[in-house]
């Protein structure tokens, strides 16, 4: 089960729960954090500026009562390019994430899963096997208080691990504002575009130094089709023993469609 859900959090782009990086990618990290973010003085005018900042990037929050959308996943590890994979995903918001996850050079349904907040439910389809475990066992796997909310708002594109009260740094560049929040987990340095305030990149270190774990997001390819900007690129990149580089091209999207959710179990399955 371990290895079918650490395939699936790579597929909605939650390779976050599993990053740990060397002290020397973390200390190289570390040192270019340094550079371009500035302290904050604590002075009004600062202040002022940050709750600007962040209540125009609040604007650009996606807001939806259900999603789909197909995507193609490209990755890279110590071995080359991976296998390519076709994933469709539908959404109900707070209550429902379906995932279709595909062999695409074979065309067939390797795994469907069906998440909600209090449970995970799997169909390997290859092997012929069904399980189901509390939604804790996500966060068992990834030893984060990860939660439905936040599965969410990985995949539509929102911005994760963002503690907006706790801004230390900030810079102001001609095309971007980086800002730097801390955490009880993370330290997020976070860029976005000085005039859309849309999310560029989301860099998480581990505030806890002795795991070391890094991993780095960027969003890209904004298509506001359906009425507000969807990021419909994405790129995550784990630096572990070896790094890991996962693309994800959304190439259909859409929002508040009414869906099916179907999950069958088929009765000569092996339940585990």
């Amino acid at each position: 089960m371990k290895n079918y859900i650490q395939l699936i959090t790579l597929v909605v782009s939650v390779l976050v729960f599993s990053c740990k990086a060397s002290k020397k990618i973390t200390t190289a990290i570390a040192k270019k954090d340094s550079v371009v973010t500035v302290l904050v003085d604590p002075h009004a005018d600062s202040m002022r500026y940050i709750d600007e900042v962040l209540a125009s990037m609040q604007k650009n929050k996606i807001d939806f009562s259900t999603f789909s959308g197909k995507m193609k996943v490209d990755y890279w590890d110590k071995d080359g390019k991976g296998p390519d994979l076709t994933v469709f995903v539908r959404m109900k918001k707070d209550s429902i994430i379906w995932l279709s996850i595909n062999a695409t050079v074979f065309s067939y349904e390797a795994f469907r899963v069906l998440i909600t907040p209090d449970s995970v439910k799997l169909l390997n389809k290859k092997d012929k096997v069904y399980q189901e475990r509390s939604v804790s066992y996500l966060q068992e796997v990834a030893q984060l208080p990860l939660d439905f909310s936040t599965m969410q708002d990985l995949i539509i594109g929102n911005t994760v691990y963002l503690d907006s009260a706790n801004i230390i740094s900030y810079k102001k560049e001609t095309n971007s504002i980086s800002l730097l929040s801390l955490g009880g987990l993370f330290k997020n340095l976070l860029t976005i575009g000085s005039e859309n305030f849309l999310l560029q990149t989301s860099k998480l270190d581990d505030i806890n130094a002795t795991r070391n774990r890094t991993c780095n997001l960027s969003y890209s390819d904004y298509n506001g089709s359906a009425g507000f900007p969807f990021p419909t690129m994405r790129r995550i990149t784990v630096s572990e023993k070896s790094v890991l580089d996962v693309q994800l091209e959304f190439k259909q999207f859409s929002f508040n469609e009414n869906l099916a959710y179907p999950f069958p179990v088929p009765k000569n399955y092996t339940i585990k």
